[in-house]
């Protein structure tokens, strides 16, 4: 008998059902310059104007708002790069708790900011020393926080899932969904949610050269440590995919595709100057790999999942500028 796995297509809808009204249902982008180039019909989803601009507040929302009442009371903690950092700190606001949240020394100032922005108290650690999981579960513990893990949680998974569930119930039948790795948890509720719709569709992550743990894992058959990911792609460098996103992924996720930090800067400037839209490093790394050429062989109709927009002018400027 197979197992039950930790995350099904009704988790997903009962999460749409749960943020509808909180989060937005962002926009699907097309270009025909973008079509014209890759040799496909390209289906852009929008995370990148989701609510704290990025995919990360599907998985928040629909985490915390599940707590009951007593925990709401006590508040609540998360350990993030940036993105999780702000949605969790939104949905504990929306949600009338508080947060509080381990972030690395160098995230990115405006990642920092809107964090504090949101009401969040923030305690920083240094990526490359410190161990993010084991000081977030030990405030949790000594404060009494129910701790929202940024992928490690099935109600994150789920909540992630609803930015594919949308792009399908709008644009219909895809070949595949390409989709940014970092922990997992965005591709893990995606595929479920696609594979759950469109039995036959290929799921395709990409990730940077620099952190290729995912990548590594799957062909292993097990999950396998990278040093920790020197990138531009802050919000994907993870160096082991997580127990339970590998658990969902090795079974759903049918290939993985690397890009380079100059290959990510040349998908950020297309998006700014042909699309007209901006997307953080991570967020553009799905369409990084149409326009490099490293999703073969080539569907006629590819969802492409941009996952979220948040870098700072000055720092969008000295990306661009390599």
């Amino acid at each position: 008998m197979p197992d039950t796995p930790p995350v099904t297509l009704q988790d997903v809808r009962d999460a749409a059902a749960r943020i509808r009204g909180v989060a937005h249902r962002t926009p699907v982008l097309r270009s025909r310059t973008l079509d014209e180039r890759v040799g496909a019909e390209v289906f852009l989803k929008c995370e990148n104007l989701q609510r704290i601009g990025a995919f990360k507040f599907r998985g928040a929302y629909n985490a915390v708002s599940r707590l009951p009442a007593e925990q709401l009371a006590k508040g609540v903690a998360a350990y993030s790069s940036g993105n999780h950092a702000q949605a969790v700190a939104l949905a504990a606001r929306e949600l009338g708790t508080t947060a509080v949240i381990v972030m690395p020394e160098d995230t990115p100032r405006a990642k920092l900011e809107a964090t504090a922005g949101y009401g969040a108290e923030i305690v920083t650690y240094d990526r490359y020393t410190g161990d993010r999981v084991a000081i977030g579960e030990a405030l949790a513990a000594e404060r009494g926080l129910a701790l929202v893990p940024p992928y490690e949680h099935p109600h994150v998974i789920a909540g992630q899932g609803t930015a594919a569930l949308e792009l399908i119930e709008e644009v219909g039948e895809l070949d595949a969904l390409v989709v940014p790795v970092g922990g997992g948890g965005l591709i893990a509720g995606s595929a479920t949610a696609a594979k759950g719709l469109l039995p036959g569709i290929r799921v395709v992550g990409v990730e940077p050269e620099a952190g290729d743990d995912t990548k590594r894992s799957l062909e292993a058959g097990h999950r396998v440590s990278v040093p920790v990911p020197r990138t531009i792609a802050d919000g994907q460098a993870a160096d082991i995919p997580g127990e339970l996103t590998f658990s969902v992924n090795r079974r759903l996720v049918d290939d993985i595709s690397l890009v380079s930090d100059d290959q990510i800067r040349d998908a950020m400037r297309f998006a700014f100057e042909r699309l007209k839209t901006v997307v953080e490093p991570s967020g553009a790394s799905g369409l990084a790999a149409l326009l490099a050429g490293r999703v073969a062989p080539l569907p006629r109709r590819i969802g492409v999942v941009l996952s979220g927009g948040n870098v700072g002018a000055e720092r969008f400027a000295e990306i661009i500028a390599g």
